[in-house]
C-alpha cells in the first residue's frame, strides 16, 4: 500500500496567514501541520509516501521535509497540484505512483490521537473497493456525513455539509482506495464549485456495494480554520502533556 499526503489548496479560511504560506506548514503546537499527516501513514507501516502540493510554496514542503528522514524514512516523493480543483483531482495526480497498488490518502490538516494501523489491517485482508474512517462529532453539518444502515454495518449514501444530518458521523479525511479509484474519478463532473469532489468517489464505491468503515479511536479534528488549528494545538499539547506525565507515573511506580 502506497502513502498519498493531499497538502495543496490555498488556505483561504486561514488568510492572512496563508497569504505567505501554505496552510499545512503552519505550526500545529510544537511541529509543521504538514508533519502529522505524514507520521500517521508512518504508524501504520506505510512508508512510500507521496506528497500533493501547490501554490507558490511549494519548494518550502522540500526545504522542510527532504527525503523524510525525520520519519524514518529512506525517500519522499512531491508532485505539484495547479489551484484547487477538488480532493479527488488531487487524487488523479498520483494514479503513476500508485502503479495500480491500493492507495491510503489522508488530507494535510487532518491530525488524530491514535492510529489506523487496525483499519490499514483490515482493508489489505478486505482486498479490494474502499474504506473510510469515521468518527463521532458534536456538529455532523460541517462534513461529509454517512447514512447508515439499521444495523450501522453498512452505508448507505453520504452526504456533503447537510442541513440534516442523517447521523452524528463524520467522514473523516482517511479514505483507503484500490486502483479502481482512478477510473471513477475520470467519470466525475464537476461540483457548482467547480471541484472534483471526494465524496462522489464514496459513493460511487457504496453503490458498488465496496465500501466499509471503521469508526476511529481517540480524538480527531481537522485545522483549516482559525478555531479547528486553535483546537489542533490545545488536544496536541494536552495530548503530550498526559503522555509525559503517564510516563512520570510510572517511573515513580517502578521506583518505589
Amino acid at each position: 500500500m502506497k502513502g498519498i499526503v493531499l497538502a495543496g489548496g490555498l488556505g483561504t479560511r486561514l488568510r492572512p496567514l496563508t497569504a505567505v504560506t501554505n496552510k499545512h506548514l503552519l505550526p500545529v503546537y510544537d511541529r509543521p501541520m504538514i508533519y502529522y499527516p505524514i507520521q500517521t501513514l508512518v504508524n501504520a507501516g506505510i512508508t512510500d509516501i507521496m506528497i500533493v502540493t501547490g501554490g507558490s510554496s511549494a519548494g518550502d514542503f522540500l526545504k522542510l521535509l527532504g527525503n523524510g528522514k525525520a520519519f524514518g524514512l529512506k525517500h519522499l516523493n512531491y508532485t505539484y497540484q495547479e489551484g484547487e480543483g477538488g480532493i479527488a483531482e488531487a487524487l488523479s495526480l498520483v494514479e503513476h505512483f500508485a502503479a495500480n497498488q491500493t492507495v491510503c490518502v489522508v488530507l494535510g490538516d487532518n491530525i488524530i490521537e491514535g492510529n489506523i494501523a487496525a483499519a490499514v489491517r483490515a482493508y489489505k485482508e478486505q482486498g479490494k473497493g474502499a474504506k473510510i474512517i469515521l468518527k463521532r462529532v458534536p456538529d455532523p453539518e460541517r462534513f461529509g456525513v454517512p447514512e447508515l444502515e439499521l444495523n450501522g454495518q453498512n452505508i448507505l449514501r453520504i452526504e456533503e455539509k447537510p442541513k440534516t444530518p442523517k447521523s452524528d458521523y463524520a467522514v473523516i479525511g482517511i479514505y483507503m482506495y484500490d486502483a479502481e479509484v482512478y477510473d471513477i474519478i475520470r467519470t466525475l463532473k464537476r461540483s457548482g464549485r467547480g471541484e472534483l469532489e471526494i465524496t462522489d468517489v464514496n459513493n460511487a464505491y457504496i453503490k458498488r456495494e465496496e465500501m466499509t468503515w471503521e469508526e476511529l479511536d481517540g480524538w480527531w479534528t481537522d485545522a483549516g480554520t482559525f478555531e479547528s488549528l486553535l483546537r489542533a494545538s490545545n488536544l496536541v499539547a494536552e495530548t503530550g502533556a498526559n503522555k509525559l506525565n503517564l510516563l512520570r507515573a510510572n517511573e515513580i511506580t517502578a521506583n518505589v
